[in-house]
């Protein structure tokens, strides 16, 4: 059997941290190391606590969800985090992702829903609250952003892009495609290189706006 996905809570709401508790609590693939209260204690438990997801709230006291998501990602390269958050306005959202966090959702979203985020984002997949991503596929669209770039990547990288945003994980686009995983991480770095983004939620939103991919 495998080891759980040890989740660490963040959030400065008494009441939402044990509603997330008691839904944790019932997943035996899931275990709850440690919760905090503010985006300080989030980093400092980070540090002792080692979670494979990290569910965050943006709006906390002494340093807010994002600061803390750039700090922890520039410290940890490649941690996962989740957002869970009330709010849902298209600044917050486009900041989050690009501080590094996977995933964003809304805490109207079900147990289920949540559950399911947080195993995705764990495999190094994004996942995203259908009205977040909508603001996203957007948002993401700027300026700097046009049809040169798609033309820029190769028939396999585009291929590549289009794997990523329906969601699949390294090892499974290795395998469609008949290569090894060392091959599609240099694809994928490749691909973040000349779309100029980020991480692999960037490059889903940006073939979704592109028409590469649909939700």
């Amino acid at each position: 059997m495998n080891d759980p996905i040890k989740v660490l809570i963040a959030d400065d709401h008494a009441i939402v941290r044990e509603g997330l508790r008691s839904v944790i609590g019932t997943q035996p693939d899931l275990l709850l190391v440690g919760e905090a209260a503010n985006g300080e204690e989030v980093i400092q438990k980070t540090a002792r606590l080692h979670p494979d997801v990290i569910l965050m709230d943006l709006v906390m006291p002494q340093k807010s969800g994002l600061q803390a998501i750039s700090e922890l990602c520039t410290q940890y390269p490649g941690i996962r985090i989740l957002v869970l958050t009330s709010f849902d306005e298209d600044g917050q959202v486009f900041a989050a992702i690009r501080a590094g966090a996977l995933g964003y959702m809304l805490k109207d979203s079900s147990p289920r829903e949540l559950l399911d985020a947080i195993r995705c984002v764990y495999r190094g997949e994004s996942s995203l609250h259908p009205a977040v991503a909508r603001k996203l596929i957007l948002k993401i669209d700027d300026a700097s952003r046009d049809e040169n770039e798609i033309s820029a990547l190769t028939e396999r990288e585009t291929e590549v892009v289009c794997l990523i945003a329906r969601g699949l994980p390294n090892l499974e686009i290795a395998e469609k495609l008949s290569v090894s995983e060392g091959t599609i991480r240099f694809h994928v770095g490749n691909i973040l290189g000349k779309l100029q983004l980020e991480n692999r939620t960037q490059i889903a939103l940006y073939a979704l706006r592109k028409g590469l991919a649909t939700l």
